[in-house]
């Protein structure tokens, strides 16, 4: 299974657009959002997805309850940090900020982050995947970035927009 990643897209719905091709191009059966969409306008472009999102608000939503709705019609988005499981058993931990799971020692195979706006794929001593996409809007660094986890292997991609 593939599940597609992303993150901080701040209102850039050109970017967001391009994400959603990449992830339809590579046939995810799922989409992980980490929070910073800002507003509901930037919501329209996720629904070609061909898949369904699995999203967590972030530090910066200025239209929190408009995202909430938008987001209900093609998923579901909550408060971080959370958990879900994958259709294929994969254990997921999902939040905005990773301080918000300092210390956190729970049952889970991968978390998802964001916040810092820079891209990462790390691997703890128990073997757990750890995957920050890094920023889909591009505001910050200049270098718009998601990232695609396959399940299979438990292997992830950053992939430049």
């Amino acid at each position: 299974m593939k599940i597609g990643i992303f993150a901080d897209s701040h209102d850039h719905l050109d970017h967001l657009r391009r994400a959603v091709e990449v992830f339809n191009e590579a046939q995810c059966e799922l989409v992980v959002f980490a929070g910073d969409l800002v507003s509901s306008f930037a919501v329209p472009p996720l629904r070609k997805l061909n898949c369904r999102i699995i999203g967590c608000f972030g530090d910066n939503e200025g239209n929190k309850i408009g995202v909430a709705a938008g987001m209900k019609i093609l998923g579901t988005i909550g408060e971080p940090p959370f958990g879900f499981k994958t259709p294929d058993g994969l254990r997921v931990l999902l939040t905005h900020m990773d301080r918000t799971l300092r210390d956190v020692d729970g049952d889970f195979d991968v978390m998802i982050y964001a916040h810092t706006h820079k891209p990462s794929i790390t691997r703890d001593e128990q073997g757990r995947l750890y995957i920050n996409p890094g920023e889909t809007s591009g505001w910050s660094f200049g270098k718009p970035s998601v990232a695609i986890l396959d399940t299979s292997n438990r292997e992830a991609t950053i992939v430049w927009l």
